[in-house]
């Protein structure tokens, strides 16, 4: 008998157990998401970013969740690539151990270029937040999916609108220097440019190449002195962006133009604030927002209130999760082949950036595009095209 009376004892604390949550509201499971980025080493700075942008991200869509799984919120596992490729690929194969879902990141082209194919080995989702370089989804990877343009889109933007410019101002401008650094992002850049202007009719004098890091550009800048371009075109990050363009400061270097494509610090509020004068009226061809959207300045009063600045890698990332999310709710499922279908077929609209609806063929978004910025009393002002201009070009900048 007192056997029985336990068991029904037993029996009703598990049944009521069982029904409790069920009472209170159910917890959905939560959806566990990698957001991998450099905070650590030469690219700790970009990579911050990214991920301030990411938890933001992540913040808002966990206010409802995850609608279509009951209001499932999105679980983060933070990564560091540590400013290497190596490092990254490392970080992909413990988020698939950890059972991940997707992943959003890596910010720099050679370390997309490794996560993107370490994760397609487990056949893992891979939102590319920043990474330029083309080869990225050039490769056939199922998995991977770049919501921003990639280099040759930026390379052939820039050259076209610089040829407008140029033009409407007479032709002032005939011979360019290009400055670039090492790795994958500005070797591909500088490669696409060399090969673009000749074909209208600019003389690309010299390519020069610098190490990252690089903490003194006093000979470089020397150089440029002795071939004395119209126009200089860097394409490098924030740090040696600003120390070179400090350096043609310094050293009295004023060509026609400082005209960047994917400018690690030209159209940054940052370096506009700390180095106004070096800044002024500099061009970039760059991701950006739409400036004609309200919620572009309601992100970045946020971002400011936390004392950081709005960089295009917290706006880039920000977005890049928002896409992932609106996946995974149309998959209606945390099951990775779902979510890859999901992101194959996207025709996310719901974002600030200057696009369009979202639409991947062999995981490049068709529709991303720069705009073209340039740093006008102290603000950054969208230039180029003509639908998002807040600003009439000044170009040359130096008669």
């Amino acid at each position: 008998m007192s056997n029985r009376r336990t068991f029904v004892q037993q029996s009703a604390a598990a049944a009521s157990a069982l029904a409790f949550p069920l009472v209170g509201g159910a917890q959905p499971r939560a959806v566990k998401v990698g957001i991998l980025h450099p905070v650590t080493g030469a690219l700790a700075y970009s990579g911050q970013q990214c991920r301030e942008g990411a938890l933001m991200a992540i913040e808002d869509i966990n206010k409802t969740g995850i609608r279509a799984l009951g209001g499932a919120r999105l679980d983060v596992m933070l990564g560091d690539a540590q400013s290497t490729p190596q490092a990254g690929a490392a970080e992909i194969e413990k988020m698939n151990e950890a059972g991940c879902s997707a992943v959003v990141g890596a910010f720099a082209s050679a370390i997309c270029l490794a996560t993107t194919q370490a994760a397609a080995k487990h056949n893992l989702p891979h939102v590319v937040d920043v990474g330029v370089a083309d080869q990225i989804v050039e490769r056939g990877l199922k998995n991977t999916f770049r919501f921003g343009p990639g280099y040759r889109t930026c390379a052939q933007s820039a050259v076209a609108n610089l040829h407008v410019l140029n033009a409407a101002a007479g032709k002032p401008a005939k011979t360019v220097m290009i400055i670039h650094e090492e790795s994958l992002f500005g070797t591909g850049t500088a490669n696409l440019l060399a090969r673009e202007l000749p074909g209208y009719g600019y003389e690309v004098k010299e390519v020069v190449k610098h190490a990252n890091p690089t903490r003194d550009f006093n000979n470089i800048v020397l150089r440029m002195k002795s071939v004395n371009p119209d126009i200089v075109i860097p394409a490098n990050y924030y740090n040696e962006y600003a120390l070179l363009v400090r350096t043609m400061q310094q050293q009295k270097v004023l060509p026609k133009a400082i005209y960047s494509v994917l400018g690690g610090a030209a159209s940054s509020y940052k370096f506009v604030k700390e180095f106004p004068e070096a800044a002024n009226g500099i061009i970039d061809c760059n991701h950006w927002f739409n400036p004609k959207d309200k919620r572009s300045f309601d992100l970045k009063k946020r971002v400011e209130a936390k004392g950081l600045f709005y960089s295009y890698e917290v706006f880039m990332t920000y977005t890049a999760v928002r896409l992932l999310a609106d996946a995974i709710e149309r998959a209606k499922s945390a099951d990775r082949a779902a979510i890859m279908d999901a992101l194959a077929s996207s025709t996310f609209a719901d974002h600030f950036m200057p696009y369009g609806p979202t639409k991947f063929v062999n995981g490049q978004n068709q529709g991303a595009q720069p705009l073209m910025t340039q740093v006008i009393k102290g603000d950054i002002r969208v230039i180029v095209p003509r639908d998002f201009r807040e600003a009439e070009p000044i170009f040359p900048l130096r008669a």
